[in-house]
C-alpha cells in the first residue's frame, strides 16, 4: 500500500480569481480525503493574482508562476521523498509546471495529460494571456523562457514523453490561431478515446508511456475532460466529453500503473455547483481510481 499525499495548490495565477482556487476546501469537504491511505500533505499559497498583462512576456502573473512553480515543485518534491504518492488539487492548469518540475529535478519523465483542451496556445493567440491555455506549450519548451526554462531545467517534459489524451478543441484551437501540436507528441482525441473504448485507450496511453525513457508519468486531470452535461462547473464549456464510468476507467488503469508518480487536478469552479452535488460525484470518481493505488495493485 502507498500513502496518497494531499497537497492543496489553490492558484489562479493561470487564470483569473473565478472560484477554481476553492477546488480543494470542495473536495475535501466532498470527503475525498477518506480515500484509504490518504493523508493531508499541506497547502502551498500562491502570491497575490494581478490582473495586469506582462509587457513582456504576454502572460498573466509570469513571474508568479515562476516563483509559485518552484514552491510547489518543493512541496511535491518532499512527498515524493516520503515514497508517497502526491495528489495536488488546483487552481488552475498553470500548477502543471510545478508538478513537472518536481519531476525534472529528479531526473526525465512523462506526462498524461486528461483535458478537454490541448492547452498548447502560444502568448500571441491567447486573447488574456492565461497560461492555463498554455501549460502543455510551456511545459515542453514553447513560449516565454521565464516559464519554459524553469531553474534551468526546460523542457520540463519531452514532446515525445506526452500523451494529450481526451481533447476536443480542435476546430476552436485552429481558428485561434493555436500553433499545432508537435508530431512527435502523441494524441489521442475524444473521436480516438471512443473508437478503441475507454479503456483500450487509457492503456495503449500508459504502455507509450512506459514504453518511453523516462523514470514515471504524472497524471494531469482538468476536469472539463468531462462531459459538459455532467461537469458543467468550468469556466470555459464546450460540448461533450467523458462520462464519469470513462473518467474512472481511465484513471484506474493509469494509476495502478507502478509508474504512474502523481496526479493533479484543475478547473472546477465549486461555485457553479451550488448545492455541491457535482463536487460529490467528483470526489467519488477521484477515490475509485486512486483505490487502485492505494490498494497497492501496481503493474
Amino acid at each position: 500500500m502507498q500513502d496518497i499525499a494531499i497537497i492543496e495548490a489553490p492558484s489562479v495565477l493561470g487564470l483569473r480569481p473565478s472560484g477554481v482556487q476553492d477546488l480543494p476546501a470542495a473536495l475535501l469537504d466532498a470527503h475525498l480525503s477518506a480515500t484509504p491511505g490518504a493523508v493531508r500533505a499541506g497547502r502551498v499559497e500562491p502570491p497575490a493574482y494581478d490582473p495586469t498583462r506582462d509587457a513582456d512576456t504576454g502572460v498573466l502573473n509570469p513571474h508568479a508562476i515562476a516563483e509559485y512553480s518552484a514552491r510547489l515543485a518543493d512541496a511535491v518534491g518532499g512527498v515524493l521523498d516520503e515514497g508517497r504518492f502526491p495528489v495536488v488539487l488546483g487552481g488552475d492548469c498553470s500548477i502543471l509546471l510545478g508538478n513537472l518540475l518536481a519531476l525534472r529535478r529528479r531526473g526525465r519523465h512523462g506526462l498524461l495529460f486528461l483535458d478537454g483542451h490541448t492547452d498548447f496556445y502560444q502568448p500571441s493567440a491567447e486573447p488574456t494571456g492565461e497560461a492555463a491555455s498554455m501549460e502543455l506549450a510551456l511545459a515542453t519548451g514553447r513560449g516565454p523562457r521565464l516559464l519554459t526554462d524553469l531553474e534551468g531545467r526546460g523542457p520540463l517534459v519531452r514532446d515525445e514523453d506526452v500523451v494529450a489524451f481526451g481533447f476536443r478543441d480542435a476546430a476552436e484551437s485552429a481558428r485561434a490561431g493555436m500553433q499545432p501540436l508537435p508530431a512527435g507528441l502523441h494524441a489521442i482525441d475524444l473521436d480516438a478515446v471512443r473508437a478503441f473504448g475507454a479503456d483500450k485507450a487509457a492503456r495503449r496511453a500508459v504502455d507509450r508511456l512506459a514504453a518511453g525513457a523516462g523514470a514515471g508519468f504524472w497524471v494531469h486531470l482538468d476536469v472539463d475532460v468531462l462531459d459538459d452535461a455532467i461537469m458543467p462547473a468550468v469556466d470555459y464549456r464546450q460540448p461533450d466529453g467523458l462520462t464519469w464510468d470513462e473518467l474512472e476507467s481511465v484513471l484506474r488503469t493509469a494509476l495502478a500503473d507502478a509508474r504512474a508518480v502523481g496526479l493533479d487536478v484543475t478547473i472546477f469552479n465549486p461555485r457553479l455547483d451550488p448545492d455541491g452535488t457535482i463536487a460529490a460525484r467528483l470526489a467519488e470518481c477521484l477515490r475509485r481510481g486512486l483505490s487502485v493505488r492505494s490498494a497497492g495493485r501496481g503493474a
